[in-house]
């Protein structure tokens, strides 16, 4: 009797798992297109989808998505380490990014700024119309950021969420696309 009962309780808790284990799986690849908003300082207001990590190591990590303006896109970055702010502001040089087709792409500095009382240095590249094809067809391999002084390049070969700015390209979008349908 007592082991019926053990039975019938194991194989609850183990649809129960189950269940709460496709349940957040299906959140989590929602979340990747829940658009927030933020307004800066400047008055500007941006559109983005939370940074994901691409790179991450005891000594440096890189997280990042895509922002817009609804006019311009942009690919946001936040390496870490990062300098402090007189000597990050002066970071200008665009961005290489290498794609899983073999090629390289310019990315355009567009702005550098400290964010949550500058512990958070996040750097914006213009995604020109010629780049938003290949970011919606190819994943990214590699990143290349001109940190400046004795560091110089610092390059971050994506291990994690490679997909993750085409997805979050397709998001916006297929957002633009559903707004101008209604």
């Amino acid at each position: 009797m007592l082991n019926d009962y053990f039975y019938v309780m194991k194989t609850i808790i183990k649809k129960i798992l189950l269940v709460t284990g496709l349940m957040s799986l299906s959140l989590g690849v929602s979340s990747q297109c829940e658009i927030k908003n933020r307004i800066y300082p400047d008055g500007s207001m941006l559109y983005y989808i939370e940074p994901v990590n691409f790179y991450w190591t005891e000594t440096k990590d890189l997280k990042g998505g895509i922002m817009t303006d609804r006019e311009n896109y942009f690919l946001a970055l936040q390496p870490n380490p990062y300098p402090e702010k007189s000597v990050g502001k002066k970071l200008k040089s665009d961005l290489v990014l290498k794609l899983s087709d073999e090629k390289e792409y310019l990315f355009e500095h567009f702005d550098t700024r400290y964010l949550e009382g500058d512990s958070l240095m996040e750097m914006l590249f213009l995604i020109h119309e010629d780049h938003m094809k290949p970011l919606q067809e190819f994943e990214v391999v590699q990143a290349k950021i001109d940190m400046m002084g004795e560091e110089g390049l610092r390059t971050y070969t994506f291990k994690l969420h490679k997909a993750a700015l085409k997805e979050q390209l397709d998001c916006f979008l297929k957002e633009e696309e559903d707004k101008k349908e209604k």
